[in-house]
């Protein structure tokens, strides 16, 4: 499909009444996962419009642009609230999360598996481990508090167990920022995949940020969401440090409008309830319009055609497809569990200089183990259940990791209790300049 080809709807037509915009909620019961996944996605994807436009009106001094971007972020605010609304009101805060880290797992291996700039792959695979290792606290938690059993929600699709321990993904500011691609030499699938990773987890971000507090069940709970939060803020770092900085923000309005075409677009076209495909197919329409309206404004402020700045002729790539990547994270997790980050490099723990950033910014924040809430967390269940809580199709990958009566918080954290078959050896691990 090319969005460009496609006759938008007349503006005043985007708009919804209320009605419409406040959908009957999918049944938690019986939805499939992948479209609460989806669900989620469609929702940080909003957020990610809403905050791109408003930093953009409070950059530019042109009140005729500032206009057309409030008309189309009317239409992106309406498009957020349905999208929003289509979560149960009986789904607790902790059930909807394991749907947002069911999305992190799946969604960045399956960008992962199809992208070619080793950067860009780099950055996906590392957080990978981490959001899996945070299903596994959030599943122990939820089963605990709850007694429900996560592997219901994820219908299957995901492994439940530890990874890199989130305890050892505390890095320092400094070792969360990697290169920036070229957009004039990447891939479109590249520029797609690092704006819509950066939306994603954005919407993680702000989700955790909010619901902290308001997780009432118990203070483990709230300390969980506030660690890993800080975990998510990480990974927003990472992630958009990936984007083009040099691109206008007309040009960067145009992709983004690309980008919430294409999703939705790979929405209606994967998705198996007919209800909320045809509320897909309604976003699709209206972002069409959207799309066509920031290739006006290209045009006209700065004389560029779309094609110019896109690098193709609009033609949507492969679509988006969430799916099961079982065997994709076990091989992730065997060879590459035991790096970090440092600087701009995924790197071996190993390479680590024992003064480096990595230690001080530990030996802060994670000074006394017994107060970290991923640890507590599983501790605790491990106390009142005898073994921690899993779905494993096979035993964990990591021997260190498959004790089901001990939470490991020295991999990759400690370089002696790391085994090196956990990191990728020589230059398998590629740690490319901008491309």
């Amino acid at each position: 499909m090319n969005p460009f080809m496609e006759k938008p709807m007349p503006v005043d037509k985007l708009y919804m009444d209320w009605n419409m915009m406040y959908p009957v909620p999918y049944n938690k019961n019986n939805v499939d996962p992948y479209t609460k996944c989806r669900i989620i996605l469609m929702n940080g994807t909003e957020f990610e419009a809403q905050w791109f436009s408003r930093n953009f009106g409070r950059h530019c001094e042109n009140n005729d642009i500032r206009r057309d971007l409030a008309i189309i972020r009317r239409s992106e605010q309406q498009q957020q609230k349905r999208i929003s609304c289509l979560k149960p009101k009986d789904e607790t805060i902790l059930e909807h999360t394991i749907g947002y880290e069911q999305l992190a797992v799946d969604l960045t291996a399956v960008l992962a598996k199809k992208e070619k700039n080793c950067n860009v792959r780099n950055a996906l695979d590392f957080a990978l481990l981490e959001d899996f290792d945070h299903l596994y606290r959030y599943s122990n938690l939820l089963n605990l508090e709850y007694g429900v059993y996560p592997e219901k929600l994820v219908g299957g699709y995901t492994e439940i167990m530890p990874a890199r321990p989130t305890i050892s993904e505390h890095r320092h500011p400094k070792d969360s920022v990697f290169r920036y691609i070229n957009n004039k030499k990447s891939d479109m699938i590249t520029k797609l995949n690092v704006n819509i990773i950066t939306a994603a987890e954005q919407q993680t971000m702000n989700y955790y940020m909010n619901v902290a507090p308001l997780y009432c069940k118990s203070d483990i709970g709230r300390r969980l969401y506030q660690e890993i939060g800080m975990i998510e803020e990480e990974h927003v770092t990472q992630y958009e440090s990936l984007k083009d900085t040099r691109p206008t923000w007309l040009e960067d309005l145009l992709m983004h409008e690309y980008t919430e075409c294409y999703l939705y677009y790979s929405c209606m076209m994967t998705e198996c309830d007919r209800r909320i495909k045809n509320i897909w197919e309604q976003c699709l329409a209206q972002e069409i319009t959207h799309l066509h309206k920031a290739k006006e404004m290209l045009e006209k402020y700065e004389n560029k055609s779309y094609e110019e700045v896109l690098g193709c002729d609009g033609t949507f790539p492969d679509i988006l497809k969430l799916e099961p990547n079982i065997e994709y994270v076990r091989g992730i997790i065997r060879n590459t569990t035991g790096n970090t980050q440092k600087m701009e490099k995924v790197v071996p723990i190993f390479d680590l200089m024992p003064k480096a950033d990595f230690y001080k910014y530990q030996n802060i924040v994670n000074k006394d183990i017994n107060s970290v809430a991923s640890h507590m967390t599983i501790e605790q269940y491990i106390r009142n259940k005898g073994c921690d809580y899993r779905y494993e199709v096979a035993p964990n990958p990591l021997m260190v990791l498959r004790n089901r009566r001990d939470d490991n918080t020295s991999l990759a954290r400690i370089p002696a209790m790391t085994p090196k078959s956990s990191v990728v050896a020589g230059n398998d691990y590629c740690n490319c300049e901008n491309s």
